[in-house]
């Protein structure tokens, strides 16, 4: 997954003859605290919304302000991998996207983010889930796969949890079945230490239920 493939397109930046007011709006129509300012197709950086807290007159231009402009950004062909840890370095709500050229292209909402996420851990299909605690040096997906497959399962998503200072890991398995007894029993039989399961039924899973109600304190 590229940057440029979580563009958010319905979000457009603002210029510097917009008013304090219109960016508000703006911030507050896609609950964002936000918003690139371009000049084109010139990206000058990012205005947050407290770069506007001791304004009493919104009706000025953002270009009258005197901004501490801040202008991080990612090209279009970055992994999203990248993007992620700006949002978490920078503590952004959206981050641009420019072209080879440093050309403005569009931006990335934390939302967008989010829903990615939520595809990407597959948190909207039935399953169970197997939490492992291994060595690092045993840290073998096609193995952990084959004992998946070996009860006619397969693995969803997988992540994995580091811990400094130590030589074990987290492993994170949510597969698409939802009677996970075997598998479970053949991790066991190889000597895999299971830390946690989550087996999930048709009335019991309520990963989809979480999931909105996530998407739905984000949009708060």
């Amino acid at each position: 997954m590229l940057a440029v493939e979580l563009i958010a397109d319905a979000i457009p930046p603002v210029h510097t003859s917009d008013t304090i007011q219109k960016v508000v709006d703006r911030m507050i129509e896609f609950r964002i605290r936000h918003l690139p300012i371009v000049n084109e197709e010139q990206f000058l950086g990012l205005i947050a919304e407290d770069d506007f807290v001791g304004e009493s007159d919104y009706q000025v231009s953002v270009g009258s302000l005197a901004l501490a402009l801040v202008n991080p950004y990612v090209l279009e062909d970055q992994h999203i991998y990248d993007v992620i840890r700006m949002f978490c370095e920078r503590k952004l709500t959206v981050i641009p996207v420019l072209d080879a050229k440093k050309n403005y292209i569009g931006l990335i909402s934390i939302n967008a983010l989010t829903e990615y996420f939520a595809s990407l851990t597959a948190v909207e299909q039935p399953g169970g889930i197997i939490v492992l605690e291994i060595n690092n040096k045993n840290n073998s997906l096609a193995h952990m796969a084959q004992i998946v497959e070996s009860d006619n399962a397969q693995i969803l998503s997988s992540y994995v949890r580091t811990f400094p200072d130590s030589t074990r890991m987290e492993v994170t398995l949510k597969v698409n079945k939802q009677d996970i007894s075997n598998i479970i029993a053949t991790f066991l039989r190889y000597e895999y230490d299971i830390k946690a399961t989550f087996n999930h039924t048709d009335d019991n899973d309520n990963s989809k239920d979480r999931y909105d109600s996530l998407m739905n304190y984000l949009n708060l």
